[in-house]
């Protein structure tokens, strides 16, 4: 039995937390033997959504095998909201220190900073904190636009359902990618991400804008990108000129839609790759008329 403690503090994030939690039980349904417990510095913790939760005040014996898991909770910076006082920092501490593993998701990393466990270690956090967690703690390495980072057993995750994520790494260090892949299939996720992943994907990245005409032909892009979409298709589909669609699209996401659409095949094929494919296979499975067109295109998003 491996006990997984999760350190609730005021105004966290409910998804921070019951992304984790429900990975861990299921893993446990399946036969994993994992025992969640929830610890607080007072029995009442309330959320940032506004459900009450309620948790142990008294730390259980853990031992080297056992996870302690901080969510994140909500504050407009790091700064404005520490809510752990000494002796729950101490804990961290003393787990690890002891052989035990740590582990955050969005802000939770604030949490593991304040305990010294950051220094001189790779983590992350949700993309808009990363910066302000590199100033706290100058002593760590962070890494920017990555899902999870993993290192002498301190685990950061970026924000959100990125706690998800984490929780499969984590299972599938303890018992293995099957067992892993077995809770995401149980879970309906589509697919377990690893730690370099992107945390914004490509349609997220290009969707922050306000052009219906852009929005439409990312659509018909999103839906059919393994295909081939000539401009002159994509300009129709929009309602507009060629020329005015090329104009509106590098505008509006400072990409082209030849561009955008190898972006998508991309990271399609980065997540067939990530699950065993063969760079050949994921390259048919993703529209390329061959592999190198494909390992030319990674390394370029590599380098950049």
């Amino acid at each position: 039995m491996r006990t997984v403690v999760f350190l609730l503090v005021p105004g966290l994030h409910l998804l921070d937390l019951a992304g984790p939690a429900q990975a861990f039980h299921t893993a446990a349904d399946l036969g994993a033997g994992y025992e969640l417990r929830y610890v607080a510095e007072q029995e009442d913790v309330p959320t940032a959504q506004g459900l009450a939760t309620r948790a142990s005040t008294t730390w259980p014996d853990l031992g080297r095998d056992d996870l302690v898991v901080v969510p994140g909770w909500r504050g407009s910076s790091l700064l404005s909201h520490s809510p752990l006082r000494e002796p729950a920092l101490q804990a961290l501490r003393r787990h690890h220190r002891n052989g035990g593993t740590v582990a955050s998701v969005c802000s939770g990393a604030d949490a593991l900073g304040r305990a010294g466990l950051l220094d001189g270690r790779r983590c992350t956090t949700h993309h808009e904190l990363q910066a302000e967690l590199a100033t706290r703690y100058p002593r760590a390495a962070v890494q920017h636009d990555v899902l999870f980072s993993d290192d002498d057993r301190v685990v950061t995750s970026a924000g959100i359902a990125s706690g998800i994520d984490l929780a499969l790494h984590l299972i599938a260090q303890q018992h293995g990618p099957a067992l892993s892949a077995r809770v995401a299939r149980s879970m309906v996720v589509y697919v377990r991400r690893n730690g370099e992943h992107p945390q914004e994907s490509a349609m997220l990245r290009h969707r922050g804008h306000l052009s219906d005409v852009v929005h439409r032909v990312q659509d018909l892009i999103d839906r059919d990108f393994t295909r081939t979409l000539p401009l002159s298709t994509l300009a129709a589909h929009g309602g507009v000129s060629e020329r005015t669609l090329t104009r509106l699209f590098v505008t509006t996401t400072g990409t082209t839609p030849l561009r955008y659409q190898q972006a998508l095949r991309v990271e399609h094929a980065q997540h067939l790759i990530g699950q065993g494919a063969t760079i050949e296979s994921a390259a048919r499975a993703t529209g390329f008329e061959d592999a190198r067109m494909l390992r030319r295109l990674r390394a370029r998003a590599l380098a950049g």
